[in-house]
């Protein structure tokens, strides 16, 4: 999987302070390797391990491995995803997965852009490298999510669900986590596109596991949570659109039900159906109701989107950190 090669790092790069994150759950089998070959393409920074709750030797593989190793009881990889972002201290962070399926060797090239482009994210864009590597309902179910997201909040990236990615000090430091599992990458792009920072995607070669190791990612448990965590967001971050497209949709069904009694009121002077007219007029009522509370919303959101874009703002752009302390 690694380069026999030690990638060169650049001197942008090796001024920084660079910390490789690996949420950990049951990964005895592929830990030793993920510390070996990140330790191989980035030899100056320190490789975090944060284990779940695991069952195996997980943490001695890791210990043994030469990275510094720490626990996180809350069960479920946003909840580690969040401690790791609140506890390590450092200019760039570079989150992957333990199972040794992505790439070591191409975290120097994701840093090297994230610094030259002054980005806040880099996606690794998963390319397999073994029909195993990527199960067709993984693909498939990333496919969906990823043309969903982009529908809703525009298109960025082609692999959301990637699990190896390279932030920025102020991206870490600025990110309101609230997802406690898998859903953490769909969180983790969301919130890229709706404060439209700057971001980029490199394709990077994807591998299967080591033998003896399985998944913990449930193809459909996993995807109908993360289909849940893109329409909560979408509920929070555009409240019009939803709650505006609902009350046309009311206010429509609304006047289809009252034209053929406004038909009949104009014919004979009477209201026959009166059920369908209280029905007609409660539809109506709702409709307006849905539209307030999406305008309501709507101004909420942007409070709140005010809000984490300052906290953005009082961080340092990637690379400034060192040059001006």
């Amino acid at each position: 999987m690694s380069s026999n090669q030690r990638p060169a790092e650049s001197p942008a790069a090796s001024q920084c302070d660079v910390a490789v994150l690996v949420p950990c759950y049951n990964e005895e089998r592929a830990i030793a390797r993920v510390v070996a070959d990140f330790r191989a393409a980035l030899p100056a920074a320190t490789i975090y391990v944060y284990d779940n709750n695991s069952s195996d030797n997980t943490v001695a593989a890791a210990a043994a491995a030469g990275a510094v190793v720490r626990r996180e009881t809350h069960q479920g990889k946003g909840h580690v995803v969040r401690r790791m972002f609140n506890d390590i201290e450092a200019d760039i962070y570079v989150l992957v997965d333990g199972d040794a399926t992505y790439d070591a060797p191409s975290a120097p090239k994701m840093i090297a852009k994230l610094l030259a482009d002054r980005l806040d994210m880099v996606v690794a864009a998963r390319v397999d490298r073994d029909v195993k590597a990527y199960r067709r309902g993984h693909r498939a179910g990333n496919l969906l999510l990823t043309g969903f997201v982009a529908h809703i909040f525009g298109r960025a990236f082609t692999d959301i669900l990637s699990g190896y990615r390279v932030f920025s000090r102020r991206f870490v430091k600025s990110f309101p986590i609230l997802s406690g599992g898998f859903e953490i990458e769909t969180e983790l792009t969301v919130h890229a596109l709706e404060l439209e920072l700057p971001v980029d995607e490199i394709a990077t070669p994807y591998y299967s596991r080591p033998r003896g190791s399985a998944s913990k990612l449930s193809t459909w448990r996993d995807g109908f949570r993360i289909l849940r965590t893109v329409l909560k967001l979408y509920r929070a971050e555009r409240p019009l659109a939803l709650f505006g497209a609902l009350g046309i949709a009311l206010a429509l069904m609304s006047i289809g039900l009252a034209i053929p009694i406004f038909i009949t009121y104009l014919k004979l002077g009477v209201v026959p159906r009166l059920p369908t007219a209280v029905l007609s007029t409660g539809l109506m009522l709702l409709a307006f109701l849905s539209i307030a509370c999406g305008l309501i919303l709507d101004t909420v959101t942007r409070g709140r989107r005010e809000a984490k874009l300052i906290a953005y703002l009082t961080l340092r752009a990637p690379g400034e950190e060192r040059r001006r302390s």
